[in-house]
């Protein structure tokens, strides 16, 4: 688990180093020959201890392989030479996966591409419980599009938007996306801040035939809306001439009627008018 540690601060330390290089001269020049390699080697070990941290930036200690903190204030430090230090930053960071070919719930292959927007919020599982934690973001983002995925259908033909499909429930397949890849990440200490679908189609394979079954859906649903709307208008065509009464037509003639203006209605051309000029009978 994460250990917040505060080291020493570095402009203390260069005193200290500043101080050891006229203390080694005068041993040297007064042949106090082991005093003056002991401050000698110690200025030499005290060097490496020193590191600046920017800000949202942090840096992970190790000491002969047992961690030892996390620093995570900005400035100057330092730490027992010793120690092997480790930056990482603290940075939001995105990333948009390219395209990937999967499968959908019924098996169709698309193509779904992702942006995911992270960054580092538990710096000893992100050091210690995976290898490396930004190829595990990108392996484990793929594996999570995957199974969203094959949860739900690219589109719904069959239930006229009945079911949730990558296509339409874009706000519930983005959450369910989301929840994955943060239950994916969560072991290595990654906070994922958004995640969302970028680019989503059909695969190139099957992208041609899928457009055709969804221009005739469009046109299909779009015939019957015309009917039901050309059904309404002739009933109420009927009933307000014989609640007027202005004409009462027999059954033939109310057939032919409603023939006429069902063709006139549903028609995909403009209607050419023929003018009966002899009498209503005829």
């Amino acid at each position: 688990m994460e250990k917040i540690t505060k080291p020493i601060s570095g402009y203390l330390m260069v005193l200290v180093v500043i101080a050891l290089i006229p203390a080694t001269a005068f041993s040297f020049i007064n042949e106090w020959h082991l005093l003056g390699a002991i401050l000698g080697f110690a200025f030499i070990m005290i060097t490496p201890g020193f590191f600046t941290l920017q800000p949202n930036m942090a840096m992970v200690l190790v000491l002969f392989g047992a961690y030892k903190g996390t620093v995570k204030d900005t400035g100057f430090f330092w730490v027992n030479p010793f120690m092997t230090k480790r930056k990482i930053s603290l940075r939001v960071k995105n990333f948009e996966n390219k395209p990937l070919k999967v499968n959908d719930k019924i098996g169709n292959p698309v193509m779904v591409g992702t942006i995911v927007v992270w960054q580092v919020e538990d710096t000893f599982k992100a050091s210690f419980e995976v290898e490396d934690y930004e190829n595990f973001v990108h392996l484990q983002t793929d594996a999570a599009v995957r199974k969203m995925a094959g949860l739900y259908p690219y589109d719904d033909f069959e239930h006229q938007h009945a079911e949730v499909t990558l296509r339409s429930g874009v706000e519930e397949v983005n959450h369910s996306l989301e929840a994955e890849i943060i239950d994916r990440l969560k072991s290595a200490g990654i906070k994922v801040i958004e995640a969302r679908i970028s680019h989503l189609a059909y695969a190139s394979e099957i992208a041609s035939a899928m457009l055709q079954r969804q221009q005739a859906t469009a046109i299909v649903a779009a015939r019957r809306m015309i009917v039901d709307g050309a059904v309404g208008m002739v009933e109420m065509a009927l009933e307000d001439l014989k609640i007027k009464g202005i004409i009462d037509f027999e059954e033939s003639k109310k057939a032919a009627m409603v023939s006429n203006l069902m063709v006139v209605l549903c028609s995909d051309r403009s209607a050419s008018p023929v003018l009966n000029v002899g009498t209503l009978n005829q």
